[in-house]
């Protein structure tokens, strides 16, 4: 048994009711306050619970906020200033600063012409902001003032030479203008395989119904005469890939599909790539910015659609994964190198 249990064991058979009961109130009063002592450094715990209650006046009432300030405003008022140790007269102390004037020596002195003097002393502050940019006198103007007096045969700078650099004003660039393409009509055109329809452009419009889009890769299934199909930014999900997918498969004469910036997860891009595979026309495909990620199987499955149709000579997705890219990158080279000598033939 070591010491410290030996110390312990003095204290086992000790008494502690016959120990309470021999305390007095003070003592009681005491012990009761030690025991409710709380760790003030737990910054856990709320203000309230860090320490013991050590107040015990009784609440006044519910609280005035316009009382309260009222008195903090009268105590304020009542407390008088202290007085400061060296009191302020106003008097002013020492001589002021007088900058000396400087003498400019004679070999720094230059005289110009009258001509060029008066021309000079006439010149407005343009033709001097265009005089010190052809000087070189950059730290002067702003990079706009600077180029326009060493570019410009003229006279262009009308503010004038500032030390305060301004920032340049641009025009604004306006928005694009709404996708003007009507969709019952391209839907009707497409059912009647109109041989005028090579493009389809649906881009930014993104209050088109998935039913509407799904019967327009239905219709393009037989249809001889589109060659591209652009789907940009329409808010198109996984029933629109699985429709494009089922469209690619019997669809013999398109050649581009764009379906970037929509919310395509990676099943249904596993959907179009396993489509590609079936499809010997398409040249181009373009699936990137998706709302999210497709992952690592969806790239590899991008990669290896790349390797398996030559017939797809651009790509366009932003690979995360070294591996893949390299691959989708050589067999891009390939299929492109392939088509050239095709073409020679």
């Amino acid at each position: 048994m070591s010491s410290y249990q030996k110390e312990l064991e003095k204290y086992r058979d000790i008494d502690e009711d016959e120990i309470l009961r021999g305390l007095s109130p003070e003592e009681l009063e005491q012990l009761d306050c030690e025991l409710q002592e709380m760790d003030p450094e737990n910054m856990l715990l709320p203000a309230g619970l860090r320490q013991r209650d050590q107040t015990k006046k009784s609440p006044t009432g519910p609280l005035d906020r316009e009382a309260l300030l009222q008195y903090l405003e009268q105590q304020a008022l009542e407390v008088k200033e202290r007085d400061d140790l060296v009191p302020f007269t106003g008097e002013k102390k020492g001589k002021p600063y007088i900058q000396p004037k400087r003498e400019i020596p004679a070999h720094e002195q230059i005289t110009l012409e009258p001509e060029l003097e008066e021309a000079l002393a006439q010149a407005t502050d343009a033709e001097m902001c265009d005089i010190a940019a052809i000087l070189g006198m950059y730290t002067l103007m702003s990079n706009k003032q600077y180029y326009d007096a060493i570019c410009s045969g003229e006279i262009c700078n009308t503010e004038g030479i500032s030390s305060v650099v301004q920032p340049d004003k641009y025009k604004p660039v306006p928005d694009e203008p709404p996708n003007p393409t009507d969709i019952e009509e391209i839907l009707a055109r497409a059912r009647g395989n109109d041989k005028e329809l090579e493009e389809v452009n649906l881009n930014n419009i993104q209050d088109i119904p998935v039913s509407t889009l799904t019967e327009l890769c239905e219709a393009m299934k037989t249809n001889t005469y589109i060659r591209s199909l652009s789907l940009v930014a329409t808010r198109s999900g996984d029933p629109i890939a699985n429709a494009v997918a089922d469209m690619l498969r019997e669809n013999r004469s398109l050649q581009s599909l764009n379906i970037e910036s929509n919310f395509i997860s990676s099943t249904g891009l596993m959907a179009v790539l396993k489509a590609v595979r079936e499809n010997a026309t398409l040249t181009e495909l373009r699936v990137d910015n998706q709302r999210q990620w497709p992952g690592d199987a969806v790239e590899m499955e991008m990669a290896a659609v790349l390797e398996q149709c030559p017939s797809i000579v651009r790509f366009s997705h932003h690979f995360t994964q070294q591996g893949p890219r390299a691959r989708a990158a050589q067999a891009v080279t390939r299929n492109n190198e392939l088509r050239r000598q095709q073409k020679k033939r």
